[in-house]
Protein backbone atom coordinates (compact mmCIF):
# COMPACT_ATOMS: atom_id res chain seq x y z
CA UNK A 1 0.00 0.00 0.00
CA UNK A 2 1.35 3.19 -1.14
CA UNK A 3 1.27 6.22 1.24
CA UNK A 4 1.55 10.05 0.06
CA UNK A 5 3.12 11.08 2.78
CA UNK A 6 6.36 8.87 2.21
CA UNK A 7 6.53 10.13 -1.60
CA UNK A 8 9.82 12.51 -1.86
CA UNK A 9 9.47 15.00 -4.94
CA UNK A 10 13.05 15.05 -6.52
CA UNK A 11 12.20 16.47 -9.36
CA UNK A 12 12.58 20.10 -8.30
CA UNK A 13 15.16 20.04 -6.60
CA UNK A 14 18.79 20.94 -6.90
CA UNK A 15 21.89 18.84 -6.72
CA UNK A 16 23.02 17.94 -3.39
CA UNK A 17 22.01 16.58 0.26
CA UNK A 18 18.44 17.49 1.15
CA UNK A 19 16.81 16.37 4.42
CA UNK A 20 13.29 15.05 4.71
CA UNK A 21 12.10 14.13 8.82
CA UNK A 22 9.10 11.31 9.42
CA UNK A 23 7.45 10.82 12.85
CA UNK A 24 6.46 7.34 12.16
CA UNK A 25 3.61 5.92 14.72
CA UNK A 26 0.79 2.57 15.05
CA UNK A 27 -0.98 4.00 11.81
CA UNK A 28 1.58 3.54 9.72
CA UNK A 29 2.30 -0.18 10.51
CA UNK A 30 -1.85 -0.55 10.34
CA UNK A 31 -1.92 0.25 7.08
CA UNK A 32 0.43 -2.69 6.00
CA UNK A 33 -1.59 -4.98 8.00
CA UNK A 34 1.19 -5.69 10.95
CA UNK A 35 -0.22 -5.88 14.38
CA UNK A 36 2.60 -6.94 16.16
CA UNK A 37 3.07 -3.59 17.74
CA UNK A 38 1.29 -2.28 20.65
CA UNK A 39 1.93 1.25 19.90
CA UNK A 40 5.05 3.11 18.00
CA UNK A 41 7.25 6.44 18.55
CA UNK A 42 9.51 6.75 15.60
CA UNK A 43 12.01 9.19 13.97
CA UNK A 44 12.96 8.69 10.87
CA UNK A 45 15.54 11.16 8.73
CA UNK A 46 16.51 10.53 4.82
CA UNK A 47 18.82 12.15 3.26
CA UNK A 48 18.77 12.41 -0.40
CA UNK A 49 21.88 12.85 -2.29
CA UNK A 50 20.71 13.82 -5.68
CA UNK A 51 23.44 13.78 -8.63
CA UNK A 52 23.41 13.80 -12.47
CA UNK A 53 21.95 10.25 -13.51
CA UNK A 54 21.51 8.93 -9.84
CA UNK A 55 20.50 9.42 -6.03
CA UNK A 56 21.24 7.69 -2.99
CA UNK A 57 18.68 7.69 -0.10
CA UNK A 58 20.19 7.32 3.62
CA UNK A 59 17.65 6.47 5.99
CA UNK A 60 18.62 6.94 9.78
CA UNK A 61 15.67 5.32 12.41
CA UNK A 62 15.51 5.40 16.04
CA UNK A 63 12.80 5.38 18.74
CA UNK A 64 10.86 2.66 20.44
CA UNK A 65 8.06 0.09 19.70
CA UNK A 66 5.62 -1.31 22.42
CA UNK A 67 5.65 -5.10 22.46
CA UNK A 68 4.43 -7.98 24.50
CA UNK A 69 7.77 -10.31 25.76
CA UNK A 70 7.33 -13.35 24.46
CA UNK A 71 7.89 -15.30 27.85
CA UNK A 72 5.46 -13.73 29.91
CA UNK A 73 3.33 -11.40 27.13
CA UNK A 74 3.25 -8.17 29.58
CA UNK A 75 4.00 -5.07 27.28
CA UNK A 76 7.06 -3.37 27.35
CA UNK A 77 9.12 -0.52 25.29
CA UNK A 78 11.84 -2.12 23.11
CA UNK A 79 14.03 0.30 21.73
CA UNK A 80 14.67 0.46 18.17
CA UNK A 81 17.86 2.11 15.64
CA UNK A 82 17.92 0.94 12.09
CA UNK A 83 19.89 1.96 8.68
CA UNK A 84 19.32 1.42 5.30
CA UNK A 85 21.22 3.13 2.30
CA UNK A 86 19.55 2.78 -1.01
CA UNK A 87 20.45 3.73 -4.70
CA UNK A 88 18.12 5.24 -6.81
CA UNK A 89 18.73 4.64 -10.85
CA UNK A 90 16.56 5.69 -13.91
CA UNK A 91 15.63 3.15 -16.18
CA UNK A 92 13.09 1.68 -19.07
CA UNK A 93 10.71 0.61 -16.43
CA UNK A 94 10.46 0.39 -12.47
CA UNK A 95 12.30 -2.35 -10.93
CA UNK A 96 12.67 -3.08 -6.91
CA UNK A 97 13.90 -6.50 -6.86
CA UNK A 98 16.86 -5.36 -5.49
CA UNK A 99 17.37 -4.88 -2.11
CA UNK A 100 19.39 -1.67 -2.62
CA UNK A 101 18.92 -0.68 -5.68
CA UNK A 102 15.77 0.77 -7.28
CA UNK A 103 14.98 1.89 -10.78
CA UNK A 104 12.47 4.21 -11.83
CA UNK A 105 11.00 4.49 -15.31
CA UNK A 106 12.76 7.94 -17.07
CA UNK A 107 10.39 10.99 -16.40
CA UNK A 108 9.18 9.92 -12.78
CA UNK A 109 9.38 12.87 -10.71
CA UNK A 110 8.58 11.29 -6.82
CA UNK A 111 9.75 8.36 -4.87
CA UNK A 112 7.48 6.17 -2.54
CA UNK A 113 9.91 4.97 0.14
CA UNK A 114 7.15 3.45 2.41
CA UNK A 115 8.03 -0.29 1.71
CA UNK A 116 11.42 0.53 2.60
CA UNK A 117 10.52 2.18 5.72
CA UNK A 118 8.44 -0.62 6.80
CA UNK A 119 10.59 -3.40 5.72
CA UNK A 120 13.54 -1.81 7.70
CA UNK A 121 11.72 -1.11 11.20
CA UNK A 122 9.88 -4.55 11.22
CA UNK A 123 13.40 -6.35 10.94
CA UNK A 124 14.89 -3.86 13.49
CA UNK A 125 12.75 -5.25 16.32
CA UNK A 126 14.70 -8.81 17.89
CA UNK A 127 13.19 -11.86 17.01
CA UNK A 128 12.99 -12.59 20.81
CA UNK A 129 11.20 -10.27 22.57
CA UNK A 130 12.11 -10.19 26.02
CA UNK A 131 11.33 -7.89 29.06
CA UNK A 132 14.22 -6.48 30.41
CA UNK A 133 12.84 -6.74 33.93
CA UNK A 134 12.94 -10.77 33.56
CA UNK A 135 16.77 -10.45 33.21
CA UNK A 136 17.67 -8.15 36.40
CA UNK A 137 14.32 -9.67 38.19
CA UNK A 138 12.35 -6.44 38.74
CA UNK A 139 9.53 -7.57 36.58
CA UNK A 140 6.19 -8.28 38.48
CA UNK A 141 3.38 -9.58 36.75
CA UNK A 142 0.46 -12.11 37.33
CA UNK A 143 1.95 -14.41 35.41
CA UNK A 144 5.16 -14.88 36.89
CA UNK A 145 3.62 -14.48 40.46
CA UNK A 146 1.12 -17.08 39.21
CA UNK A 147 4.05 -19.65 38.58
CA UNK A 148 5.62 -19.26 41.71
CA UNK A 149 2.70 -19.94 43.80
CA UNK A 150 2.48 -23.42 41.53
CA UNK A 151 6.12 -24.17 42.07
CA UNK A 152 6.62 -27.57 43.59
CA UNK A 153 7.18 -26.26 47.23
CA UNK A 154 9.02 -29.73 48.92
CA UNK A 155 12.02 -31.63 47.28
CA UNK A 156 10.81 -35.16 46.40
CA UNK A 157 13.02 -37.84 47.33
CA UNK A 158 13.85 -40.39 44.74
CA UNK A 159 14.92 -42.93 47.20
CA UNK A 160 12.15 -44.81 47.65
CA UNK A 161 11.90 -48.74 49.08
CA UNK A 162 12.16 -51.09 46.20
CA UNK A 163 9.17 -52.86 45.44
CA UNK A 164 9.89 -56.88 45.87
CA UNK A 165 7.86 -57.47 42.05
CA UNK A 166 10.80 -55.52 40.69
CA UNK A 167 13.68 -57.10 42.25
CA UNK A 168 13.04 -60.78 40.84
CA UNK A 169 12.77 -59.13 37.89
CA UNK A 170 16.33 -57.74 38.19
CA UNK A 171 18.16 -60.87 39.36
CA UNK A 172 16.80 -62.20 35.98
CA UNK A 173 19.55 -59.69 34.11
CA UNK A 174 21.95 -60.25 36.17
CA UNK A 175 21.96 -64.27 36.51
CA UNK A 176 22.91 -64.41 32.38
Amino acid sequence: MKQKEFNIPFSGLKQGKHNFNFEIDNTFFDSFGYDDFNSANIQLNVVLNKMTTIMELDFEASGAVNVNCDITSEPYDQEITSTLQLVVKFGEEYNDEDDEILILPHGEHQVNISQYVYEMLVLSVPQKRVHPGIADGTLKSEALDKLQELQPKEKRNDKEENDPRWDELKKLLTDK
